[in-house]
């Protein structure tokens, strides 16, 4: 295959990626208002995935530089890491997805790009510096969604304290609405910026651009897709976000998604790729110890965490395999 056609498969699979993540992520931004019965599946989809894409004409592209060329040296990387890469976080996506776990598809295409580039360049061509924030990150971005929704959750029940519960129930539906968006808005500034970085780099390795500079078809064409993921929904994770980790009212859904909107803002801000999942589920866990800790169903939590550790070096795994494989194939 010939190089331009590689880059046309290599865009092609990313915007596949993209649909695959809002496909996957769907179950984070619509959890909270399903589980609480603010809206009905299909209405609260469709909700998540509008903002998804507004996302596209906000907060520039540091989370996309930081995944396309912060990561790996971009000299050291050709169009088969890229391809083995992308292909390898789509793997890991569909078994954890089929498994019911939400795990990161952030990390899995950060992983399954680190491990095509080692397979073909050894540990070289990884920019250590570039994994630190993310790495650390997957640690500290659930602890700050969790401390933050503690916050809110605390403020909100002091402010609320002398109002009657039927009449706080109804206004947190309705703020709900404006809470899910703002978490949608985040998970559509975050997670379409990955995509963004790997066409960015797949342009510049083939030839097609001369520096790194993210074009704007690519910012409307991966909110696009991730939209359109959304917007296809993750059903079976649902469950595991809305109800098995903690059980959640329209107050507990406005705090918890307010909370990870927060996070996801800043973090876009400061170009560090975090995970939305990692981010929601520290605010819904977060939302569940403010009222009790035994609120919280630790069990799940546990099984879940598991998972966010073992996603960069299973789907690293995965990319190195399948860089391998392309490269046979290729000879």
């Amino acid at each position: 295959m010939d190089s331009s056609a590689l880059l046309f498969v290599i865009i092609g699979i990313t915007l596949l990626f993209e649909f695959s993540n809002g496909w996957h992520d769907a179950a984070n931004s619509i959890a909270t208002i399903v589980s609480t019965r603010v809206l009905k599946p299909l209405p609260a989809v469709a909700w998540a995935a509008f903002w998804n894409f507004v996302a596209a004409f906000t907060f520039g592209t540091a989370v996309a530089k930081t995944m396309g060329k912060g990561l790996v040296h971009l000299d050291m990387v050709n169009q088969q890491v890229l391809l083995a890469g992308l292909l390898g976080a789509i793997l890991w996506n569909l078994i954890t997805l089929y498994l019911g776990i939400p795990t990161s598809s952030s990390h899995a295409l950060m992983g399954g790009y680190g491990g095509a580039a080692v397979a073909r360049a050894g540990f070289g061509a990884i920019i250590v510096s570039g994994w630190t924030k993310p790495v650390i990150f997957i640690f500290i971005a659930p602890f700050i969604g969790m401390f933050v929704a503690m916050i809110v959750t605390t403020a909100t029940i002091w402010l609320v304290r002398k109002q009657l519960p039927s009449h706080v129930d109804r206004w947190f539906r309705r703020l709900q609405l404006l809470s899910a968006a703002g978490y949608s808005f985040g998970h559509g500034t975050n997670d379409a910026q990955k995509g963004m970085g790997i066409i960015t780099a797949a342009l510049v390795s083939s030839g097609a651009l001369s520096k790194y500079d993210v074009p704007f078809w690519v910012v409307i064409a991966c909110h696009a897709a991730i939209a359109g993921g959304t917007m296809a929904g993750g059903w079976r994770v649902i469950r595991t976000m809305g109800q098995r980790i903690t059980k959640l009212n329209p107050f507990g859904g406005f705090a918890a998604e307010t909370s990870a909107a927060i996070t996801l803002f800043g973090t876009a801000e400061f170009g560090i790729p975090v995970s939305t999942t990692h981010t929601i589920t520290g605010a819904i866990i977060g939302v569940g110890s403010a009222r009790r800790l035994t609120a919280v169903r630790w069990g799940v939590t546990r099984r879940i965490m598991s998972a966010w550790v073992l996603t960069i070096p299973g789907a690293a795994l995965f990319g190195a395999l399948l860089y391998g494989l392309l490269m046979n194939v290729g000879n």
